[in-house]
């Protein structure tokens, strides 16, 4: 099923490319029987400052992802809050 590490290296990658943000932390990574489920903070540029020709501003959001045993992304979502992202059993 792979590693913890190689699971976060992933799952990083796929929100760079994703959200086109350089700054991306997995803040939780549970293994499952299905794989793996993360939360991660990434920073991006405030997409409300941004339409409004202001000067740019990081705003922090988070993102649920999951990848199956073979370290596929299944699904991903940004998250309203970090709340929202408990991690349960599967």
């Amino acid at each position: 099923m792979g590693s913890l590490i190689e699971a976060k290296n992933v799952i990083i990658d796929f929100l760079k490319e994703a959200t086109s943000s350089s700054d991306v932390t997995v803040i939780r990574l549970d293994k499952n029987t299905d794989g793996w489920k993360a939360v991660a903070e990434v920073y991006e540029d405030d997409s409300f400052l941004k339409s409004m020709n202001l000067p740019s501003k990081k705003a922090r959001l988070f993102y649920a992802v999951s990848l199956d045993g073979n370290h596929e992304v299944t699904s991903f979502g940004r998250l309203t809050s970090y709340g929202e992202g408990e991690l349960g059993e599967s």
